[in-house]
C-alpha cells in the first residue's frame, strides 16, 4: 500500500469553500458568480460563514478524506473580504483535527485586497495564492472593474509586486475571452514578465437571458465577451509554439500539463479534463453544497451541510449522477472522435451544442480543441514516449494550479 494513502484506491476529496459567499468587491463584466446572491437575497449582501459552520465543515472534510493530504481551498465572491483572523481561525481548526494528516490551503483572489499583512500571512502558513489577471493592462481593465466602474489592473499589478516582495508562492489565472483570445503571444509573454511560472488560462463561455446566466441544459445565447471555438484553437496552438521552444519545464500551464497527462494515460491534475467529474463540490457560507462551482444552480444543490454530513451529500445518488453524466451523455460523434481520451467532452457547462445530427451535449469549444490536439499531436506522441521509456518530460503533471 503507498504509504500517501490510507487506501490503495484512495483519492482526495475537495469542496471549494465561499467564505464570503458570493460577495465581491469588483464587478468583472464576465463574472459568472456575483449574481449568485439572488439564491440568499436576505442574507448575501453580509454573506459571512460562521465560526460554528467553519468548524462543522473542517472536521467534516478531514474526517471524510481517505488520502493522508487534504487540500482546503478558499474562493469567492472574494475571499479576502474576510479578515486574517478568521482564516487564523481556520488554520487553528484544521490542526485541531488534522489527526497526522498534511494540510494545504490554495486562495483565489482577485488581488486587490493583499496588503503586508496578507503576505505576511500567507508566507507565514506557506499558502498558495491563485491571483486573477487577465494580461496587460488594457485587456485586464475591458472587463475587470470595480463595483464603481474604475479599473484594477494597477492595484493587482501591485498585489504581485508585494508577493513576490514577501516570496509568496503565487500562480496567475487568465481568462480567456472574445477580446483577448487574438494575441496569445504577447498575453503569455506578460506573465513571464511578471513572473508567473504556473498559469492558466480559462476560456470563458457563458449563456444569458434577460435575468441571468443559464445552466447548460438551458436554451440562450452565448454572451458577446465569450470566447469563439475558432479562437480558442487558435489560441492555444499559437500559445503552444511559443511555450514548447524553449519554456517547457520552466513554465507550466495548465492545460498543456493536462493534455499530456491524458496522452500518457495518467489522471489529469484539471477536473474538465478528465473522464468523469463530481468530486469537487462548492460550500457556500450557509453551508449549502452544491455539486459544482460551475452548476450553483437551484438543480444541483444537494443539501446543506447543517442536515446532511459532506460524505452523504458527495457520495449520495444525486452527486454520483451528476459524475455520470460527463460520460453518460456524450454524443455519438465524441465517442467516435480519435480525442476522446484527450478531453473526454471537457467541461458539461459548455457542452450545450447540438451535432450536425441534431444529437444534443456538444461541447461548443469542440472545434477549438480538435484543432489544438490535432496541432500538438506529433510533440504529445514524443513526451508519451519519453514518459513510457522512464524519460519523463520535465513539466509531466508538476502544475501546482488547483
Amino acid at each position: 500500500m503507498n504509504g500517501n494513502t490510507a487506501s490503495p484506491f484512495a483519492r482526495q476529496l475537495y469542496v471549494m469553500l465561499k467564505p464570503a459567499g458570493p460577495r465581491c468587491n469588483l464587478a468583472c463584466h464576465y463574472c459568472y458568480y456575483l449574481e449568485k446572491e439572488q439564491y440568499y437575497p436576505d442574507q448575501a449582501k453580509a454573506a459571512e460563514m460562521d465560526d460554528e459552520l467553519l468548524e462543522r465543515f473542517t472536521r467534516e472534510y478531514i474526517q471524510a478524506q481517505t488520502t493522508r493530504e487534504v487540500l482546503f481551498v478558499w474562493h469567492g465572491g472574494e475571499p479576502l473580504l474576510r479578515p486574517v483572523s478568521f482564516y487564523e481561525r481556520a488554520l487553528e481548526l484544521q490542526r485541531k483535527y488534522a489527526s497526522g494528516r498534511h494540510i494545504d490551503n490554495v486562495i483565489q483572489t482577485n488581488g486587490t485586497l493583499i496588503d503586508d499583512d496578507w503576505c505576511r500571512f500567507f508566507k507565514k502558513h506557506n499558502w498558495l495564492v491563485g491571483i486573477s489577471i487577465d494580461g496587460p493592462q488594457a485587456w485586464h481593465d475591458a472587463y475587470r472593474r470595480n463595483m464603481g466602474g474604475k479599473p484594477t489592473w494597477e492595484r493587482v499589478m501591485q498585489a504581485i509586486e508585494k508577493l513576490k516582495k514577501y516570496d509568496v508562492d503565487f500562480n496567475a489565472m487568465a481568462v480567456v475571452n472574445r477580446l483577448n483570445a487574438d494575441h496569445p503571444e504577447e498575453f503569455y509573454r506578460f506573465f513571464k514578465q511578471i513572473g508567473a511560472h504556473y498559469i492558466q488560462f480559462t476560456p470563458v463561455v457563458e449563456r444569458k437571458n434577460a435575468q441571468r446566466l443559464l445552466a447548460p441544459e438551458e436554451e440562450g445565447e452565448v454572451t458577446d465577451f465569450s470566447v469563439l471555438p475558432e479562437q480558442w484553437g487558435l489560441f492555444l496552438c499559437r500559445l503552444f509554439d511559443e511555450w514548447v521552444k524553449e519554456d517547457v519545464g520552466e513554465y507550466f500551464i495548465q492545460l498543456f500539463d493536462a493534455t499530456l497527462a491524458n496522452w500518457c494515460g495518467v489522471r489529469p491534475g484539471v477536473c474538465s479534463m478528465g473522464e468523469n467529474c463530481g468530486h469537487a463540490a462548492v460550500m457556500e457560507f450557509n453551508g449549502d453544497v452544491y455539486s459544482c462551482d460551475h452548476f450553483v444552480f437551484p438543480q444541483y444543490r444537494l443539501g446543506n451541510i447543517h442536515t446532511l454530513s459532506l460524505v452523504e451529500m458527495l457520495y449520495g445518488p444525486k452527486q454520483q449522477a451528476f459524475s455520470r453524466i460527463k460520460r453518460e451523455r456524450l454524443p455519438h460523434v465524441c465517442r467516435q472522435c480519435r480525442f476522446l481520451f484527450a478531453c473526454h467532452g471537457e467541461c458539461p457547462k459548455n457542452r450545450f451544442v447540438k451535432t450536425a445530427d441534431g444529437e444534443p451535449s456538444l461541447n461548443y469549444l469542440c472545434r477549438g480543441y480538435k484543432q489544438f490536439f490535432s496541432h500538438v499531436k506529433p510533440y504529445m506522441d514524443f513526451m508519451r514516449d519519453e514518459y513510457n521509456a522512464g524519460r519523463p518530460p520535465s513539466n509531466v503533471m508538476h502544475s501546482r494550479i488547483k
